[in-house]
């Protein structure tokens, strides 16, 4: 559970920099350039390897917290049906982005929460817990701060069906194959 925690740590702490430092990470930023980005995602990097390394570890010997419900599990996968697009938004502009003003988040909050509602066992609570408490702690904090200009394509008055078509095709592979393949889980709902 150590390297899970400290993997969280890493990757939460470098991203949440913005949350509680912003006037030192503006600084840095302007200061180190292109270095200031390699830093943090050489720290990302290494924070999010060590998630899926602790990750790994602790479903060897799982501490069970809780045993969701059946219909949890449904409603797990009916509200990850929303997460990709809303991925795929965060970097097409258009109306998807405009009423969910940070689509990212509004995905990474919803990833994370369906996940707690199917899975119950220390570790989930600890990744999953974790990564909703933060992605709830940065869009509160982004109410007080100057929002940054996030890479993105042109606007296009298709881009929001581009993001739902790329979407689903994402939450298909997922479904079907990735989720088994990158997570070495298969997504089997409860019969």
């Amino acid at each position: 559970m150590t390297w899970l925690i400290l993997g969280i740590a890493i990757f939460l702490g470098v991203h949440s920099v913005s949350i509680f430092a912003i006037t030192w990470r503006d600084a840095m930023a302007a200061r180190l350039g292109h270095a200031w980005r390699a830093l943090y995602s050489l720290f990302a990097i290494i924070g999010f390897m060590l998630i899926v390394y602790g990750y790994g570890l602790a479903r060897l010997n799982p501490t069970v917290l809780y045993t969701p419900p059946i219909g949890l599990h449904y409603a797990s996968s009916v509200l990850m049906v929303f997460v990709f697009p809303l991925i795929f938004a965060a970097y097409l502009p258009g109306k998807i982005q405009s009423a969910m003003k940070h689509p990212m988040l509004v995905a990474t909050k919803t990833w994370a929460f369906a996940h707690l509602l199917s899975n119950g066992t220390v570790a989930d609570v600890l990744l999953f817990g974790g990564f909703l408490v933060w992605a709830v702690a940065d869009r509160i904090s982004m109410k007080r701060r100057q929002p940054r200009k996030i890479p993105s394509l042109p606007s296009n008055p298709y881009n929001d069906i581009i993001a739902i078509a790329l979407g689903l095709i994402m939450f298909a592979a997922f479904l079907h194959v990735l989720h088994t393949r990158l997570i070495g889980m298969p997504i089997v709902l409860p019969r």
